[in-house]
């Protein structure tokens, strides 16, 4: 199951009391479905709970038959789609008036007189997102959006989840398919907003899953790190090793001075080894600064005799 529908299952299963959080539940819901007009009340979901939840809901508060049926779709794998459906076109009217809407009205709109309160807020939201939401795998992204039917409620449902004091965000918007979908980014925002609606569980794997990926992204930039060290440390060896070599070839060793002539061959038997390791290793340890004089010294040198062989060769 998709995590997508485990928070949807989540979201039925919350605790809702009274009539107005009923109400605003139902609303949501009906309001956000692909049709509700006084003539066609419909919706499909592939969640069982949601499809359950929608026609006790809005039975229970008009006294209406909602129809079930189920097929089998293919989409996403092989899943049950669940049509919901008023038959009787009065019933549609009477619902349709029961929220407060009428036929006169040029395009839906949020009625706010079904969400009563501040209490009944979440359950709206609840209903909206169980018809038309969606909330990606935080395994692979922090997203969630409403899929919405019409322009005007995608604006209100923006200006609605704005107005939430509790958790500071403003929703964006975009045309996709004929759809209007508004989304939110971020996974703070998003694990307060599924809180807020009534799935916890789905909020708190969504910070579990962000202390995962900060943890690894930071053991891999440490890795990267680590990495990038050793290949400048490496590097910078093979050109030391390259002066010393230089100088051994050409003066030998014992040109340099007691001091150096010690790195010049620590150097070369631990190629590996940091420029804080190598003053470590030496039997008068001196601090990396030191270490990185010497060597730069040890390069001097072995260029000025490198010029010099050039200069006696011509």
């Amino acid at each position: 199951m998709s995590f997508s529908k485990e928070t949807k299952k989540e979201m039925c299963s919350a605790a809702i009391s009274g009539q107005s959080q009923i109400q605003a539940l139902a609303y949501g819901m009906a309001l956000f479905s692909r049709c509700f007009s006084p003539k066609v009340i419909s919706l499909m979901t592939e969640s069982k709970q949601a499809a359950e939840l929608y026609a006790e809901t809005i039975s229970a508060l008009t006294t209406t038959i909602v129809d079930t049926s189920v097929s089998l779709t293919r989409r996403r794998g092989e899943q049950n789609l669940y049509t919901l459906s008023v038959p009787d076109t009065r019933d549609c009217a009477t619902i349709f008036d029961y929220f407060g809407h009428s036929e006169k009205e040029l395009s839906l709109r949020i009625n706010r007189s079904n969400i009563d309160g501040d209490e009944a807020i979440p359950h709206f939201l609840r209903g909206v997102f169980l018809v038309c939401g969606n909330v990606t795998d935080p395994e692979k992204d922090y997203h969630l959006e409403f899929s919405v039917p019409h322009m005007n409620l995608a604006s209100d449902l923006i200006r609605l989840i704005g107005e939430i004091q509790v958790f500071n965000c403003q929703p964006k918007s975009v045309r996709r398919k004929g759809s209007y979908i508004v989304y939110i980014k971020g996974s703070e925002t998003i694990s307060d907003i599924l809180t807020y609606m009534g799935a916890p569980m789905a909020a708190l794997e969504i910070v579990q899953q962000r202390i995962v990926k900060s943890v690894r992204n930071k053991a891999n930039r440490q890795r990267n790190s680590d990495f990038a060290n050793s290949c400048k440390t490496a590097n910078a060896a093979a050109k030391q090793i390259q002066a010393i070599n230089v100088i051994r070839n050409t003066k030998g060793l014992g040109y340099l001075s007691d001091q150096m002539r010690e790195l010049a061959e620590m150097r070369e038997q631990n190629p590996e080894l940091s420029l804080r390791e190598l003053g470590e290793s030496l039997s008068i340890p001196i601090s990396r600064s030191g270490v990185n004089h010497r060597l730069m010294k040890i390069m001097e040198i072995a260029a000025e005799l490198e010029e010099e062989f050039k200069k006696n060769d011509i």
